[in-house]
């Protein structure tokens, strides 16, 4: 039988990129991670939100510096994921975070143009970024890749078709690059959030939320981002090493319902 092994559970000294994270589970993950003494990249396409998030965290004694960024740019993801390097010094951990929401008939008028945004944003996105920081990673001692889908790519809603397709295809990714880059010890995994009270989430009524999530989680409510971002951690710490190619719903249980 093996010695006791001692695996760190600290990110103390990461350099963490996350994008979307002037708001909502970007700016919560930004967040936990600052606070755990990780370096962080704020990066969003609303500059300003983005420096608001990364000042707040270094009024803290935290380390964070915000980039522009547009995820929907590869020129733009080329360019920052270099900067970033250099800045840090190096990358530890990337989070594919950045998103938007909109929903259309099939039939809709504004369907074709939906699908090509969420699409670009929400998935073509994704190996962007990795690829562009995968040099950098590889040069890690403890490489992390976090995507993050939603519960949409696990099961289906009526109009969300461009959005679930976009997530259902970044748990395809998660599992492949997983495969992939597993022989080089980079870890890749995928977060399915279920329904989090976020800016996204803001258009839909409290008491609606509130009959949904009592009808579809088993934990009758909204969950809040940084339960999502406490999951993300989780599966970045020097300690998570042979875990990857996961699919993790942090939904409220909602996925384990059958009614």
């Amino acid at each position: 039988m093996s010695d006791y092994k001692e695996l760190s559970r600290s990110v103390k000294g990461s350099r963490v990129l996350v994008t979307g994270a002037a708001s909502g589970m970007g700016r919560a993950t930004a967040r936990v991670f600052a606070a755990e003494g990780a370096t962080v990249a704020v990066t969003d396409f609303n500059a300003e939100g983005a420096e608001a998030v990364a000042a707040e965290l270094r009024g803290k004694g935290q380390q964070a510096t915000a980039w522009a960024l547009d995820v929907a740019d590869p020129a733009a993801i080329k360019r920052v994921v270099g900067e970033i390097a250099t800045a840090f010094g190096g990358l530890d951990i990337v989070i594919n975070n950045a998103g938007i929401s909109g929903i259309s008939a099939i039939d809709g008028d504004g369907y074709e143009d939906l699908w090509e945004r969420h699409i670009a944003i929400l998935l073509t996105s994704h190996p962007r970024v990795i690829r562009a920081a995968l040099p950098y990673l590889r040069q890690s001692k403890h490489p992390r890749i976090v995507n993050i889908a939603s519960t949409e790519a696990l099961g289906a809603t009526a109009t969300h078709s461009t959005y679930s397709a976009a997530k259902a295809g970044v748990t395809g990714l998660t599992r492949s690059l997983a495969v992939e880059l597993g022989p080089e010890g980079i870890t890749v995994n995928c977060i399915c959030p279920g329904p989090i009270t976020t800016a996204m989430t803001d258009r839909v009524s409290l008491e609606h939320k509130t009959i949904y999530a009592k009808r579809r989680t088993a934990l009758k409510r909204y969950g809040d981002p940084e339960e999502v971002a406490h999951m993300t951690l989780s599966l970045c710490l020097p300690a998570a090493s042979f875990l990857t190619g996961a699919v993790i719903p942090v939904d409220g249980g909602l996925m384990a319902r059958n009614a």
